[in-house]
């Protein structure tokens, strides 16, 4: 048992399942408890490894499908539990039948085994060896699972539990001093502060050439521009076409349609209202018709702006 690492007083969990026979399990825990002094052996069936009364971190080596003839199926149920039994560093070798397709359901891949310890928590999970089963072996995996390929074959790994249980914590080492400042500055580059500075003599009114802003316009930049060149294509007065603004209009056009709009609002609103038929109105009731608008207002000058509400206006 030297291959599989076991020292003397560890607890091993040696895991199988069907077909194995009695006789060769039996044989291999006999070999685990010879490998050492107090070495102390526990045989758990795969099927009941989950209802197990396993305390958490109490195993330092779990071996698993190593029984032969074993066409055990480790599950991510059965992974999880025996992360779960391991001891912070504790170790895990296992054995289980892959397919080099991948297409059946029950089976993996060797790369899917190895991601599956690796989802477990399991770390340091690396692939031992890879054989192919002999037909007695390949005869109970078709039984059992019910492949139908040629493309078994047993693949051993390990791997082993983080030295550190689920949950734990730490305090981490942070200082938050202030650090220390450096008491003088670095010494400039003579070269580059010289290149970055300039003296009085470096300016000279007379050596630089100054543009006059004023020079760069002509007299066609200054003219005003006339406002119906400053128009769309699209706002001119086209015959049959009605006048309308663009939607983002800059051209002055819906200002001037929205003063149009008001002035006739005005004007409307300055017909409809009533004009005397006898001229006497202004003088009071006792001049007016009884059907004088007026009627009921008190006397205004000839002329005045006088408006009436709607309920006052009625037909002659």
């Amino acid at each position: 048992m030297s291959g599989l690492g076991v020292r003397a007083g560890e607890r091993v969990v040696l895991v199988w399942g069907l077909p194995s026979s009695l006789e060769a399990l039996k044989e291999l825990a006999q070999s685990v408890e010879a490998a050492g002094s107090g070495v102390r052996v526990s045989l758990e069936n795969v099927d009941r490894l989950l209802l197990s009364s396993h305390a958490p971190s109490s195993c330092d080596l779990v071996l698993s499908g190593l029984v032969p003839g074993s066409a055990l199926i480790h599950s991510s149920e059965i992974l999880a539990e025996i992360a779960r039994i391991m001891k912070p560093g504790g170790r895990l070798i296992l054995a289980e039948p892959v397919t080099t397709t991948g297409n059946d359901s029950k089976l993996k891949t060797a790369g899917k085994l190895l991601s599956a310890l690796k989802l477990s928590g399991l770390v340091d999970v690396s692939e031992v060896k890879n054989e192919p089963l002999n037909p007695e072996e390949t005869a109970s995996v078709k039984e059992v699972t019910g492949y139908q390929g040629n493309s078994l074959s047993r693949v051993q790994m390990s791997a082993s539990k983080p030295n550190f249980e689920v949950g734990s914590s730490t305090q981490l080492k942070l200082s938050f001093g202030k650090k220390a400042t450096q008491s003088e500055k670095p010494a400039l580059d003579p070269n580059a502060a010289k290149m970055w500075t300039l003296s009085a003599n470096d300016i000279d009114d007379d050596d630089v050439d100054l543009l006059d802003s004023d020079a760069l316009l002509d007299a066609e930049d200054l003219r005003k521009p006339d406002p119906a060149s400053l128009k769309a294509t699209s706002c001119g007065d086209g015959a049959g076409q009605k006048k309308k603004a663009c939607k983002n209009c800059s051209c002055g056009l819906a200002e001037e349609l929205e003063q149009e709009s008001k002035s006739s609002k005005k004007n409307i609103k300055k017909d409809t209202q009533p004009k005397s038929a006898c001229g006497s109105c202004y003088l009071g009731d006792a001049f007016r018709c009884a059907s004088c608008p007026y009627m009921g207002m008190p006397a205004f000058k000839p002329g005045e702006k006088i408006l009436l509400q709607e309920n006052q206006l009625n037909d002659a």
